[in-house]
């Protein structure tokens, strides 16, 4: 599909006043590979060029290591604002992991044509609704994969970086039937808001419900909907001024009530990098939703580079020092036994 011009779709006008408030701009997008015709199933980076109904004008980006057994889980893995899937793929560890566990990777692309500052469009009920916009050009992207690399449908999970983080929520409450986990790192509740306006009020931490408002944006997103629900990690750094530390707490309000449990952790732990980790059980004991909060880091993703199990990733804009994420994230979703 073609892309929409700022004058056939007004709404896209949103972006440029976000463009002050989105303190989560990052450095200069690196540059992304030249297109290809099929995907490319080597150790690098593929470019999908057609991956079927693309509405929300997304480009889609794959890594699949060689030897991808059948039945294999897929990671969709989202960037943040003024990144490209190229940034994702080079700093966030996924690799090293697909690697090891042997699972497929999809990072799918914004652009600067759908937003000033290629930030996925989490806030706008045209890009961010179940069969809609930029939502229904992931959830292909998932069909696509599957379809081409034998992937288990039942093991398709969801991660991303602030407005990347805020479409993962999004897409969690979208599409519950399609993600079985998902990650929101430094991102916001899901449905938090409709306009640019409330875009601002999420990131500053002022739009204040009770747990049982945040579920019910959530069991609104796909009426009729009743479980499995999704488990989810969620991922925040306690001198973060961009997307302010209280989006994890009604995050955390959010998809406990949506899971029907306390608001009290089941357990408590500290892990590396000055992180707490709190996991909060579901009814059989199993947990659902997990709390990771790093002292001290400020707005991005948690990496640790090194050669060691628990060590990923490259330091760079929004890519932290403090703790690799991507690899407890694994854990907790069970990929290590693959």
């Amino acid at each position: 599909m073609a892309p929409n011009s700022l004058v056939t779709r007004p709404w896209r006008l949103f972006a440029t006043v976000l463009t002050a408030v989105l303190a989560c701009a990052l450095s200069t997008a690196a540059a992304i590979p030249a297109a290809a015709t099929e995907p490319v199933v080597t150790a690098g980076l593929g470019q999908v060029a057609d991956f079927g109904p693309n509405p929300g004008n997304l480009g889609m980006f794959d890594y699949v290591p060689p030897g991808l057994p059948s039945g294999a889980p897929l990671v969709v893995a989202l960037h943040g604002c003024s990144q490209s899937a190229q940034d994702y793929f080079a700093h966030s560890g996924w690799t090293k992991y697909a690697d090891q566990w042997h699972f497929a990777v999809v990072f799918p692309q914004q652009s600067s044509a759908n937003n000033i500052l290629s930030c996925f469009n989490w806030f706008l009920p045209a890009e961010d609704g179940r069969g809609q916009g930029e939502a229904a050009s992931i959830r292909q992207m998932v069909t696509y994969a599957a379809s081409t690399f034998h992937i288990d449908p039942r093991r398709v999970y969801l991660t991303g970086l602030s407005a990347g983080g805020g479409m993962v929520a999004d897409l969690l409450a979208d599409y519950p039937d399609v993600f079985a986990a998902g990650s929101i790192d430094s991102g916001l509740p899901a449905q938090c808001a409709t306009t640019s306006v409330e875009a601002s009020g999420c990131q500053s931490g002022g739009q204040n419900r009770t747990p049982a408002q945040w579920g019910d944006l959530v069991r609104n997103s796909d009426r009729g909907y009743t479980g499995p629900w999704p488990r989810v990690a969620i991922w925040q750094g306690t001198a973060d001024f961009t997307v302010n530390a209280a989006n994890a707490t009604e995050l955390t309000e959010q998809w406990t009530n949506v899971w029907g449990i306390g608001q009290r952790p089941s357990s408590t732990k500290t892990l590396p990098g000055g992180t707490t980790e709190n996991i909060y059980n579901d009814g059989t004991g199993a947990p659902a939703v997990q709390t990771y909060t790093v002292a001290g880091m400020g707005h991005g993703l948690a990496v640790h580079p090194g050669a060691g199990a628990d060590q990923c990733g490259t330091v760079g804009a929004f890519f932290l020092d403090a703790i690799c994420s991507t690899y407890y994230t694994a854990l907790f979703w069970g990929l290590t036994s693959e």
